[in-house]
């Protein structure tokens, strides 16, 4: 956990207070690539510049401003934005308790842990274990850099996670999505089709252990920049390669042959080969392998006796 906290407040329970520190849950492992100039790859900067004079402005003298009429603006500090309304900026209100099943996934966005701060331990431990009896979570508001958030409160073990939600607003309606229909029988879904599905997920079903997951696009990148360092390759750019024809998909796929494939594919049996018409990747660098194997094979039985003789 980071040692600074982001916010500092209260949360409002009823009438009790509950004052807390907020702190990040997330740390970003992002791939971290500069942008370079092609002709010569030197490092792109941003300057913060002055639009009317044209030079740069340091951070001591930047201010935050309203622009209520064209080149017209009202600036606002940070101590405007606290007393705008300060027990806004200094409370998370609770506005009710809601079954957790019942907010989509879609509407939430970013975590970040609450911890007690001095005074507030007893009464931090009673929402918690409220939380926890009652199985419900704690919609509230809160306001941070300079915007309202809607949040949930979840208990998570031994902590109060806030979690940031998105407005209904946010949400895009899904009503101009194609999707089938919602049920089994007008999906053209049989029976025999949802057993083996069902099974397929049973012999996949395993405990959440989430140290086992990491990301391995990030690790193959960073194999091909130790790669090209070592071959000399540091200002080639590779040219990108023809996309492959992709198969046409169809809508005649046989699902039951597919699922007993991976059934058997689980089980550690090795599944026989099944045409089918599902839309699948050719192999593009096992295709030009085999072809060049093939080539040099064919090339070496053209190969006249009387060089093989005077090679051997």
């Amino acid at each position: 956990m980071a040692a600074r906290a982001l916010w500092k407040g209260a949360i409002s329970f009823g009438l009790v207070y509950i004052p807390v520190e907020m702190y990040t849950a997330v740390q970003e492992h992002d791939l971290d690539l500069t942008m370079l100039d092609r002709r010569d790859f030197s490092p792109i900067g941003y300057k913060r510049y002055n639009k009317k004079s044209g030079k740069e402005v340091t951070w001591d003298d930047i201010v935050k401003g309203y622009e209520y009429e064209d080149n017209e603006y009202v600036v606002l500090s940070d101590e405007d934005l606290k007393r705008a309304n300060v027990e806004a900026t200094q409370t998370i209100d609770i506005v009710a308790f809601v079954e957790a099943a019942d907010v989509p996934l879609t509407y939430f966005e970013t975590p970040y842990y609450l911890a007690p701060s001095r005074g507030g331990s007893k009464v931090y431990a009673l929402l918690r274990e409220t939380l926890r009896k009652a199985g419900k979570i704690g919609i509230a508001t809160v306001v941070m850099r300079t915007k309202q958030h809607l949040c949930a409160l979840v208990c998570v073990e031994d902590k109060i996670v806030l979690n940031t939600l998105r407005y209904a607003t946010e949400i895009r309606s899904a009503e101009e999505l194609k999707l089938p229909p919602a049920t089994l029988k007008a999906a053209g879904i049989s029976d025999k089709e949802l057993k083996m599905a069902l099974s397929l997920v049973e012999g996949m079903s395993e405990e959440w252990k989430p140290e086992q997951y990491h990301d391995t696009y990030k690790e193959d990148v960073m194999a091909m920049v130790k790669k090209k360092i070592k071959a000399g390759q540091t200002k080639t750019i590779t040219a990108a390669e023809a996309e492959p024809t992709a198969p046409k998909a169809s809508n005649v796929v046989d699902l039951v042959a597919l699922l007993q494939d991976s059934l058997g594919k689980r089980s550690g049996k090795a599944a026989p080969a099944r045409p089918t018409t599902a839309a699948a990747k050719p192999s593009t660098s096992r295709s030009k392998t085999e072809a060049k194997a093939s080539s040099t094979s064919a090339a070496a039985k053209r190969k006249p006796a009387a060089s093989r003789a005077k090679a051997a």
